[in-house]
């Protein structure tokens, strides 16, 4: 490692840190004004600002951490947007539709009665499938959080092109969801036909998980669900199929493994708990396929892969 010979400092360490205030500042004024006068300022938007904050100024390995999960702070910050302009003031709301196009494509006949799967697992349920479903249900964001963990301790340029990728995927389905708007099976279930703006989020049949481990875990998460109408795609399913993309091209044997076997857990999940259709999770996959697609065979073949590579270095 070059140090100055005179101060006794790294001189890559010493001109990052200079432009450490400037870079914070600038985001910040940012955020808060947008915060403020746009989406309306809650307590975990000052939590969000105090954990990046810290991690910021801690010390040179957490700044950099912070700036090498940009991808992710982003998408927590458009996701969060989102409530500022609900897809359902874009387009028509969609219950009975899907629901019917779930019956014809998916049929179940039970007796002289035809059962979306949905309806069937709700009228079949049992323990195993309630504590499985609620366990995978609790990785579609952890999981590929803790493999970028991973991948910034081991491969930084690698982080940045799954981080980026899990964003463009996102950007897809939440364009799909302003395209589409479309309510989850429980809506159906529940409230039938009728449109109802003030139904908050609802965890459906995740809360037999709530039940078995003896806390409202998914009723305090869904409650505070600000947008019920979009269910289609599923990007409960899209997440696991980049996870485990990228598993394999790192050519991670046994963490592929596990991520395969998270794919099938989540989607089975979505669709026992009642929180989609299978066709919002076949969809929330394409969501992932064509994210893959472009970035990887299209957008790393221009000057985005230069921007990667400079970006990898500078957090390296």
């Amino acid at each position: 490692m070059d140090y100055n010979l005179v101060s006794g400092r790294n001189p890559i360490d010493h001109s990052f840190s200079k432009t450490s205030l400037s870079i914070a500042g600038i985001f910040l004024v940012i955020y808060l004004l947008w915060l403020n006068l746009v989406v309306g300022f809650r307590n975990d938007h000052l939590y969000f600002i105090i954990f990046l904050a810290v991690t910021y100024f801690a010390s040179a390995v957490t700044r950099k951490f912070v700036l090498g999960f940009v991808f992710f702070w982003l998408f927590w910050i458009i996701y969060d947007s989102m409530r500022v302009y609900p897809n359902f003031m874009v387009n028509t709301i969609h219950i009975i539709e899907p629901y019917n196009l779930e019956k014809f494509l998916f049929p179940i006949t039970v007796g002289n009665e035809i059962l979306t799967p949905n309806e069937y697992f709700y009228a079949h349920p049992n323990k195993l499938s309630d504590f499985l479903s609620g366990v995978f249900y609790l990785t579609w964001v952890p999981l590929p959080m803790m493999y970028c963990l991973y991948l910034f301790f081991t491969d930084k340029e690698m982080l940045l092109k799954f981080s980026a990728t899990f964003l463009f995927a996102n950007f897809i389905g939440f364009a799909i969801y302003y395209l589409y708007p479309a309510a989850p099976p429980w809506y159906l279930a529940n409230h039938g036909s009728s449109i109802n703006f003030d139904i908050p989020g609802n965890a459906a049949q995740l809360l037999r998980f709530d039940t078995i481990i003896d806390y409202p875990l998914f009723s305090n998460m869904y409650n505070k669900n600000a947008n019920v109408f979009a269910a289609i795609p599923s990007l409960h399913a899209a997440y696991p199929v980049v996870l485990l993309y990228f598993g394999l091209k790192k050519r991670h044997k046994w963490l592929s493994i596990l991520f395969a076997i998270d794919v099938i857990g989540i989607w089975y999940a979505a669709v026992y708990s009642m929180h989609h259709y299978i066709i919002d999770v076949i969809l929330g996959s394409f969501c992932a396929i064509i994210a893959i697609f472009v970035f990887d065979y299209v957008l790393m073949k221009t000057k985005i892969r230069t921007f990667i590579e400079k970006y990898a270095a500078f957090i390296a």
